[in-house]
């Protein structure tokens, strides 16, 4: 079969290292509960070969047209469980309504969409295991007090145990893009809910982050905390110096007095 051309608009950068792939595919059976794996933009299948080794629902989708024709070509066997389709689109609770975990190279371009989107069906995708920009991959991983810590790295860390696994170099990709890859796997916590207001922690983790090197008490002006709080010493501290639990104090606490008004 001719070759997938990767196309720049897409983000495409095709892995070529077998070896990657295959451990790649190892972290998810290693830590998969459930047997349905959806992989995003599996290109020519390089990682699909090492999924199908083991004993998985493997479903497929890919936004480009030449992509999904290739993978029809070369796994027929999987008829419509090659979804052509964009991810970020894709109503994955009619899809999937069960528990999946989700697997892929993700496009540096809208990676953090991605995360975004697995975090409104977090209770339904059990595991994460991905390829992206190394710089990225460092910022969902990292802990508090670090200057890659940010709003992703809170919201996923609230519901996800995270691990970087491996960096993978430019030169085994088809074409090579200029930074290197990391790859991580977030597993669910038992974390069912946030012990507050879920769409307020949202805001306040946003807002705390929205000028990094502002204290929280300037960046929490806008909540309008009670007074007697203001002597709190969370709000000499910054955002990136807080981890979940802290966040979610200052949300309760924010909660809290709008009860009060």
């Amino acid at each position: 079969m001719e070759k997938v051309k990767a196309k720049k608009h897409l983000g495409q950068h095709f892995l070529t290292d077998l070896s990657i792939a295959e451990q790649i595919a190892q972290a998810v059976k290693g830590h998969n509960e459930v047997s349905k794996v959806l992989e995003i933009g599996p290109g020519m299948g390089v990682l699909t070969d090492f999924l199908l080794k083991g004993n998985l629902d493997l479903h497929l989708i890919d936004i480009d047209k030449e992509s999904i024709a290739y993978l029809h070509k070369k796994y027929p066997e999987l008829g419509d469980k090659i979804i052509e389709g964009d991810f970020l689109k894709m109503h994955l609770q009619e899809a999937f309504p069960d528990k999946f975990a989700i697997v892929g190279n993700f496009p540096y371009n809208i990676s953090s969409q991605i995360f975004f989107k697995v975090l409104d069906v977090k209770d339904q995708v059990t595991e994460v295991v991905c390829m992206l920009q190394k710089e990225v991959a460092e910022r969902i991983a990292s802990p508090k007090g670090n200057k890659d810590y940010g709003i992703l790295s809170v919201l996923l860390q609230a519901y996800y145990d995270i691990e970087y696994l491996f960096t993978v170099p430019p030169h085994v990709f088809d074409p090579p893009p200029r930074v290197n890859s990391g790859v991580i796997r977030l597993t669910r916590n038992t974390t069912e809910k946030l012990d507050c207001n879920e769409k307020l922690f949202k805001q306040v983790v946003k807002a705390g982050f929205g000028n990094r090197r502002k204290t929280l008490r300037n960046c929490m002006k806008p909540f309008n905390l009670p007074e007697e709080f203001n002597s709190n010493p969370i709000l000499d501290l910054r955002a990136e110096q807080l981890d979940v639990a802290e966040f979610i104090f200052l949300t309760q606490t924010i909660e809290a007095s709008r009860g009060n008004n």
